[in-house]
């Protein structure tokens, strides 16, 4: 009888810390992480790979300057010294933008200091243009600034 009780107790044992082990993802429906967090990383790792997707990625500095250059190249007709002297202005600008958007400060006051940003960045292009591609410099701002009536523009021709 001792043999048996012994034997039925042991089995008892087994059975029951196997069935607390899975409890915490170590066995029975097995996971694959091996630990007693389990689930719970797994499903931490779904929430952040989610919260990942949220945020968008920023587009480098160099990316967006490099395609206002390719529209403005041809357009104002700029030689390479030109060229370079205006993605520099347009790179400070841009990561000064950037800067400026971050700051903790009211909307008004972003505002504000955007546009004065947006016309101290003009006024450095502008001092490196030429007579003729100044004019064009201003029509491209203007369109840049009313997208819509310059596509109706575009519609009539």
């Amino acid at each position: 009888m001792k043999p048996f009780q012994s034997l039925l107790i042991i089995a008892f044992v087994l059975l029951s810390t196997n069935i607390i082990s899975a409890q915490y993802g170590n066995g029975g429906y097995g996971n694959g992480y091996g630990n007693g967090y389990g689930s719970n990383r797994r499903m931490n790792s779904g929430m952040d790979q989610s919260r990942a997707q949220d945020k968008p990625k920023e587009i480098p500095v160099e990316v967006t300057v490099g395609k206002i250059m390719e529209r403005l190249k041809p357009e104002l007709i700029l030689d390479e010294l030109q060229v370079i002297a205006i993605s520099n202005i347009f790179n400070e600008s841009i990561r000064t933008q950037g800067m400026l958007i971050k700051a903790e400060v009211s909307q008004d006051e972003k505002i504000k200091n955007i546009q004065a940003l947006s016309e101290s960045t003009d006024r450095k292009v502008m001092e490196l243009l030429n007579k003729d591609q100044k004019e064009k410099y201003i029509v491209l701002n203007e369109e840049a600034k009313n997208p819509k009536k310059s596509k109706s523009k575009k519609k009539s021709n």
